[in-house]
């Protein structure tokens, strides 16, 4: 199975970015569509945005559409999640979640579909 690591989570202010890794390892990583989940405290864990294996499609929550960008580089085995003009509301532990899917194109938003979880890395906004 494989092993995700992510790094790249801080504190920053509203209006501020940090961009987000994650770090495969163990399977081909190709053979992965990848997202990102976020959780703050007290609440659901919440689908923020999925790339399927090729990088060829992408799909954000509205919330985050038009400030957050995924992306992956299949040669360095690693996803990436770039975040913009980011809001208080942003503020949560921010989980990436691979999917074996073995060149089936398209992703999910379905957390149960993912087969691989990583720590997590914790996201402060202040306003």
């Amino acid at each position: 199975q494989v092993q995700l690591v992510e790094s790249g989570g801080g504190l920053v202010q509203a209006g501020g970015s940090l961009r987000l890794s994650c770090a495969a390892s163990g399977r081909t990583f190709s053979s992965y569509a990848m997202a990102w989940f976020r959780q703050a405290p007290g609440k659901e864990r919440e689908f923020v945005a999925a790339i399927s294996w090729s990088g060829g499609a992408t799909h954000y929550v509205e919330s985050v559409k038009g400030r957050f960008t995924i992306s992956r580089d299949n040669a360095k085995n690693t996803v990436y999640l770039q975040m913009n003009s980011l809001k208080s509301e942003d503020t949560a532990v921010y989980y990436c979640a691979a999917e074996e899917v073995l060149g089936r194109p398209g992703v999910t938003w379905d957390p149960d579909e993912y087969d691989a979880w990583g720590q997590g890395t914790q996201v402060t906004v202040s306003s």
